[in-house]
């Protein structure tokens, strides 16, 4: 049986030739001879019974096994390299690269700002953000901590999480609009009024959520006067006087309190989606992860 240390040969080698693009700019990196690194490559891909590589005279490339070792082999390097960092007697001191992920606009609006505060109090440590609106893997995609709207109550072992609170849906409007419109007065009232409605990435419009005294809440759909895959769009054209939107209040809050929407219908405030910061637990012990929890922990959303 293969031990661990064997099965390490190699991966250095691979994952420079995948990122310089050919033997010979890898051996320059790694001061070795061409021949060597071809040698290499000739053994790892033996011992593993792979081809990483398709090969010609113009151009080299990754095969499909390949490439998915590749994302492996860098994140096990990554991670042998950040245990040597949590390892040293510089430690405690948080440092080196955070790959984040977050929601595109919730990112952009409410947790910017305190990543920023977080990259001037530790200076070491080099965030890379990323933000979109897509589902991502922490493990596959290699990343640090996202934060999510959504999710279930369970959550699989080997992520960490926590509980940040729950978005508010108001209903609201522009003054303009309401002034030539009128301001509904029930439900009913409501649903007869133009809608300007979020889509999502199926392109299908999401539905009003109503909340019911005696019962879950209402799922209505509704037919709207315009739909926009893009919360600040929809935003935007509500303040236009497009019609009745059903938003967020971190996302509406300046906008009510300029006076530019109006919230209708109070009663109606519905329990959005939770969000949460996420991590995976094999890397919490590292001093940039922890830090980084800590400072968008205190992040709350009611």
């Amino acid at each position: 049986m293969m031990n661990s240390t064997e099965r390490l040969k190699g991966l250095e080698t691979f994952i420079a030739v995948v990122e310089a693009g050919s033997f010979t700019a890898a051996a320059d990196r790694l001061n070795l001879t061409s021949s060597a690194v071809g040698k290499s490559i000739a053994r790892l891909e033996e011992r593993i019974g792979t081809r990483l590589f398709e090969r010609s005279t113009r151009r080299m490339e990754l095969t499909d096994g390949g490439n998915a070792f590749y994302k492996v082999s860098a994140r096990i390097l990554a991670e042998l390299a950040e245990a040597e960092r949590a390892l040293s007697r510089n430690a405690e001191v948080p440092s080196g690269p955070l790959r984040i992920d977050l929601p595109a606009t919730f990112g952009r609006l409410r947790v910017l700002p305190r990543l920023l505060d977080f990259s001037r109090e530790y200076p070491g440590v080099n965030p890379k953000v990323s933000f979109t609106d897509r589902f991502v893997d922490l493990v596959d995609d290699g990343l640090d901590v996202v934060v999510r709207i959504g999710g279930s109550d369970t959550w699989p072992e080997h992520l960490g999480h926590l509980y940040l609170g729950h978005e508010e849906l108001i209903f609201c409007a522009s003054p303009a609009y309401l002034a030539q419109n009128g301001h509904p007065r029930s439900s009913d009232d409501l649903l007869s009024h133009q809608a300007v409605l979020y889509g999502r990435a199926d392109g299908s419009p999401s539905p009003w959520l109503l909340p019911r005294a005696n019962g879950p809440t209402l799922r209505q759909h509704v037919a709207g006067r315009i739909t926009l895959g893009q919360a600040e769009a929809q935003v935007a054209a509500v303040e236009a006087g497009y019609g009745i939107a059903q938003l967020a209040t971190w996302l509406v809050d300046e906008q009510v309190r300029a006076g530019t929407l109006v919230k209708i219908m109070p009663e109606l405030v519905t329990p959005g989606l939770p969000l949460h910061i996420v991590w995976q637990q094999v890397r919490r012990h590292l001093p940039k992860v922890r830090a980084v929890i800590e400072h968008l922990g205190e992040l709350r959303i009611s």
